[in-house]
C-alpha cells in the first residue's frame, strides 16, 4: 500500500506502516492540514488489523520543525472527515495527536527522527513509544522563546522519559540539544550514522513484527496504564495554560520578536 497527499505519505512494509511528513519546503512544519492527516493516520493504523507497528518519519533533512506559523499554515483543513473534525476541535489537532498516538493507538509507535524536532515536532516525536535518531538530529523545545508553554501532550511525556528537574531545565533554558546529549538526557533510545539511519530505522521497525502483535500491543496497554494521567484533561490545561501565556504582553511580544529575527523586550505582563 503507498498513499500520498500533499503533505503526507503512507507507505507499508510487511506489517510495518510508516507515515512521513512531506512539507521539505517548510521543513515538515505542521499546517492544519499536516496535523490532520497524521492524526487520520493514526487512527487508521489503529483500526487496520494487519499494522502490527506504526513509523513517523520525516521527508528530506527534517523530522519536524514546530507549527507552521504563516498565514499558509493556518489556513482551515480540507481534508476527509470534517465533521467529525468540527466536533473534536475544541482539543484542536495539538491535543488529538498525543490522545491518537498515546491513548487511541495500542501499537508500536517509532519516530525515526532524520533531523530537527522542534516544538510541537518535538511533542509529536515525544508522544512516541520509541524514538532513534540520525547523527545530525537536534532537540529545540522552543516554547519560551514565543511566550508560551508546553502543548501536545508535552507535559506529560517529557518528564515521564526524563524525570521533572530534567524536563524543568530543558524547557526553561531552551536549549537546543544534539543528539548525543538527547541520548544523555533519555530524550531518545538510539543514534544511527546519517548514512545508515534510514537502513536502520526500516530493520528496527521490522524487529518488532517478529514478536506476537497481540503481546506488543497487550504490553502498550499495560505500560500505559501502569503511567496513566486523564490526558485529555491534560491536554485541555495545556492549551488553557499556553493560550494565557500568548494573551500575555510578553506572549505577543515574543511571537513578534520570534518573527521578526529579534530579542523580545519582556516586562513581566
Amino acid at each position: 500500500m503507498t498513499t500520498e497527499s500533499p503533505e503526507i505519505k503512507i507507505t507499508d512494509d510487511g506489517h510495518v506502516r510508516t507515515i512521513q511528513l512531506n512539507r521539505p519546503h517548510k521543513k515538515n512544519a505542521l499546517s492544519q492540514t499536516l496535523a490532520w492527516d497524521i492524526i487520520r493516520a493514526f487512527d487508521a493504523a489503529t483500526s487496520d488489523d494487519d499494522v502490527w507497528v506504526v513509523a513517523i518519519t520525516g521527508i528530506a533533512d527534517c523530522f519536524c520543525s514546530g507549527v507552521d506559523l504563516t498565514p499558509a499554515g493556518n489556513a482551515p483543513d480540507q481534508g476527509p472527515m470534517s465533521e467529525i473534525q468540527s466536533q473534536i476541535d475544541d482539543l484542536s489537532w495539538v491535543g488529538q495527536i498525543p490522545i491518537a498516538i498515546r491513548e487511541r493507538c495500542d501499537k508500536p509507535v517509532v519516530a525515526g527522527l532524520n533531523g530537527v524536532a522542534a516544538g510541537a515536532g518535538l511533542a509529536l516525536a515525544m508522544a512516541c513509544d520509541i524514538r532513534i535518531a540520525a547523527e545530525n538530529a537536534w532537540l529545540f523545545p522552543g516554547y519560551s522563546r514565543i511566550g508560551g508553554s508546553p502543548d501536545g501532550g508535552l507535559s506529560w511525556t517529557l518528564p515521564q522519559a526524563i524525570g521533572y528537574e530534567k524536563a524543568m531545565r530543558f524547557l526553561l533554558e531552551n536549549k537546543r540539544v544534539d543528539s548525543d546529549e538527547a541520548l544523555s538526557l533519555g530524550l531518545i533510545g538510539e543514534i544511527v550514522p546519517d548514512d545508515q539511519f534510514q537502513a536502520r530505522f526500516a530493520e528496527y521497525c521490522q524487529s518488532l513484527t517478529t514478536i506476537s502483535p497481540i503481546a506488543a500491543r497487550l504490553t502498550k496497554r499495560v505500560v500505559r496504564e501502569a503511567t496513566k494521567i486523564d490526558i485529555e484533561a491534560q491536554v485541555r490545561y495545556e492549551l488553557q495554560t499556553i493560550g494565557t501565556a500568548f494573551a500575555s504582553e510578553d506572549g505577543q511580544e515574543s511571537r513578534r520578536a520570534f518573527l521578526e529575527r529579534r530579542k523580545p523586550e519582556i516586562k513581566g505582563r
